[in-house]
């Protein structure tokens, strides 16, 4: 079997972006992304994440808004090398009536029925309810404070899912 999927969201779990404007969150790096009508986009990034990541055992994948960018952005300065990512096309913050979320059903596709675990901090009860029905493998669909992102516990929760996965 090959090994599990690891959907990678970044504003939240890699860029905790809801911290105290002020209060860079501990082992955090800035970048400034420049954005075309607006002033740069501050990020704040941990470089101890990427390793901490790769350790994991998954197949890494990016499931963000960022799509190709966050090779370009975010890939380096946490210490990934490029990833995959989904591509949400014209899903992109797409807004649905039953109320799950717009990465949801592309992430499901794109899993194709693999084991896989996804890092976000927006999802809800009705993608849990989603993923549960459109998806055949084993799912983790793990909620990350965006105040704090990614922390030791959201790794051992990780480590923990996929060492219950059938080898």
């Amino acid at each position: 079997m090959s090994r599990p999927l690891l959907f990678l969201d970044v504003d939240g779990p890699l860029n905790p972006y809801a911290a105290q404007p002020e209060r860079r969150p501990a082992g955090c790096t800035t970048i400034r992304v420049p954005l075309f009508s607006r002033r740069p986009l501050r990020v704040w990034l941990n470089p101890d994440h990427g390793p901490a990541l790769l350790e994991l055992g998954f197949e890494l994948c990016w499931a963000t808004s960022w799509m190709a960018d966050a090779n370009v952005w975010i890939a380096p300065v946490v210490g990934l090398p490029e990833l995959p990512y989904v591509d949400f096309g014209t899903g992109l913050f797409a807004e649905r009536p039953d109320g799950v979320h717009w990465k949801t059903e592309a992430i499901v596709a794109y899993a194709g029925g693999r084991p896989f675990a996804w890092v976000d901090d927006e999802q809800s009860p009705a993608d849990t309810r989603y993923v549960s029905t459109h998806h055949s493998g084993p799912a983790l669909l793990h909620h990350v404070n965006p105040r704090i992102g990614l922390r030791e516990d959201d790794f051992t929760v990780l480590r923990e899912f996929a060492a219950s996965l059938p080898t």
